[in-house]
């Protein structure tokens, strides 16, 4: 005799169908929503950089040498200013009478005045011209130049009777033009800077740099190298 055949077990039911059961964590697809999301960000990271280095990707071979040079020239200055700290501070700790620090304090003090604007300054370095003939430079363009060549090295500063210092500005003029400290600035505006000649024009001519901004405004510049610029003007303690 057989035994009947018995009936599978199920859950109890309610008028809405049986009763669901509860889902078990999964693991893998755990996983894989963490790969996707790293793999996602590298792309992104990636993105990113191809997009800060396009210009140099489509620059010739004349303008990578030239932002090479552009960049031992600064590895150098930076090189030249830890040797004199070096030596200023081997001075210091040799001097015995407080010979050494009263000069280091006098050349400080002559070189804050010169970088603070108070003191008028000599050395080599560019002549900037920029032509604007239509007008439709603004003061964010000037400011652009002015930056550009602060981050190339620029020591000394001046733009028309302007001397630049921390708080220089530049402004539009509601007649026109361009106003630095309050002062209307003439066309063509001139920049008269003291740095290493090489290093300021290899930076102002760059791509995607200044000279060709001013190109793509209707504008034009010209750089020229001296070996000794005076800046004559001054601002106010």
């Amino acid at each position: 005799m057989t035994e009947p055949e018995e009936s599978p077990v199920h859950g109890p039911e309610t008028d809405a169908g049986p009763a669901r059961r509860p889902r078990r964590f999964d693991r893998g697809r755990l996983l894989i929503g963490v790969l996707c999301a790293v793999l996602g960000f590298a792309v992104t990271a990636e993105v990113r950089s191809n997009d800060r280095t396009t210009k140099f990707a489509t620059a010739r071979q004349d303008e990578l040498v030239g932002i090479l040079g552009d960049l031992s020239q600064r590895s150098e200055r930076l090189r030249g200013d830890i040797r004199d700290l070096e030596n200023t501070k081997s001075g210091l700790e040799r001097d015995t009478q407080g010979q050494t620090a009263v000069e280091d304090a006098r050349r400080r003090a002559a070189t804050y005045g010169m970088l603070a604007g108070t003191l008028p300054a000599a050395g080599p370095g560019i002549q900037f011209t920029i032509d604007d003939p239509r007008g439709r430079l603004r003061a964010e363009d000037l400011l652009d130049a002015l930056e550009e060549l602060r981050d190339a090295g620029a020591e000394v500063i001046q733009v028309d009777d302007v001397r630049v210092g921390v708080s220089t500005y530049f402004a539009d003029a509601a007649s026109g033009g361009v106003v630095a400290d309050g002062r209307i600035l003439t066309r063509p505006y001139r920049f008269l800077v003291i740095g290493d000649p090489h290093t300021l024009v290899t930076a102002l001519g760059i791509p995607g740099g200044v000279l060709q901004t001013l190109r793509n405004s209707g504008a034009r510049g010209s750089v020229a190298q001296e070996q000794r610029i005076v800046i004559r003007a001054i601002r106010s303690p």
